[in-house]
């Protein structure tokens, strides 16, 4: 198909030659300063804990795990994937997978108990004064309705047209991705922490809605973002082909993501129940 073909694919929309999207590092010297700050606290909080309470309080692949998220956001922020965002749907949908659940997976998987000891009477006190937005009903709500807000084509437009919004919208979906897999990876146990089948339903419906979502990018009927029919047709892809392909990550990652913290919940229930009869028969026996 010609690249005029595929600009006619939407009326009213001139048909333009296919180009090569700008690549360029977006190395701003804020964000970088801020992740390698990150990084630094956890490396020094890390090698105190392995030195005082040993390798299983902070192992070697809690370090990569870390590391990895914050590789995560350097890709989303500062890699030439923050650039490509604002040219094409895709590749700004790939940034909100980091940003919005890698990300925060990763990093919540370098934690551990005795890493967060310092912190954990002030968590709890915090959780405690949030009342009913420290509950895990709250966290996918909010989560899902970040993703949701966004996505609407006004605020999607606002978000990508207004600088001081861009970044609050990135911010929006790494706090809300913090905040639901908080609930999930966190090493200090809470006061709601979910248990048995609780967990799987709490990532169920966070994943269902997002995957409608997802369903409703890929098969929409029309286009649903002006600001990028408007940009020049990038890699040779029409605008309809550049949102499905959005929507298809999208429903890809979820799927994915799902399927993965399902089968990880499945071995960890396991896990507690054979700990739990093993400290029954334990207190039976004396």
């Amino acid at each position: 198909m010609s690249a005029a073909r595929r600009g006619a694919l939407l009326p009213g929309w001139p048909s333009v030659p296919s180009v090569s999207p700008n690549v360029e590092w977006s190395l701003q010297p804020g964000i970088i300063l801020a992740l390698t700050g990150y990084l630094g606290i956890y490396l020094v909080r890390w090698r105190r804990v392995r030195r005082e309470a040993g390798p299983k309080a902070a192992s070697g692949w809690r370090l990569a795990s870390f590391s990895t998220g914050i590789l995560m956001l350097v890709a989303a922020l500062a890699s030439p994937i923050d650039g490509l965002g604002e040219q094409l749907f895709v590749m700004h949908m790939a940034q909100h997978v980091l940003l919005g659940d890698l990300a925060a997976i990763f990093l919540l998987l370098g934690l551990t108990r005795v890493m967060l000891r310092p912190l954990t009477a002030r968590l709890q006190r915090v959780e405690k004064a949030l009342g009913p937005l420290g509950h895990p009903a709250f966290a996918v709500f909010f989560y899902a309705a970040t993703l949701w807000i966004w996505h609407l084509p006004a605020m999607y437009q606002l978000g990508l047209e207004n600088p001081a919004l861009h970044p609050l919208q990135h911010m929006s979906f790494a706090g809300a991705a913090l905040l639901f897999w908080w609930h999930l990876l966190s090493p200090i146990r809470s006061r709601r922490r979910l248990g048995g089948m609780g967990v799987v339903f709490y990532i169920l419906s966070a994943k269902i809605l997002n995957g409608i979502l997802a369903s409703v990018i890929t098969f929409a009927p029309a286009f649903l973002y002006d600001y990028y029919a408007r940009q020049p047709r990038y890699w040779g892809l029409s605008v309809t082909e550049d949102q499905a392909m959005a929507g298809a990550l999208m429903m890809v990652e979820e799927s994915v993501i799902l399927t993965v913290a399902v089968a990880w919940l499945f071995v960890r229930m396991l896990g507690e129940s054979e700990r739990e009869d093993q400290r029954a028969e334990r207190f039976g026996s004396e």
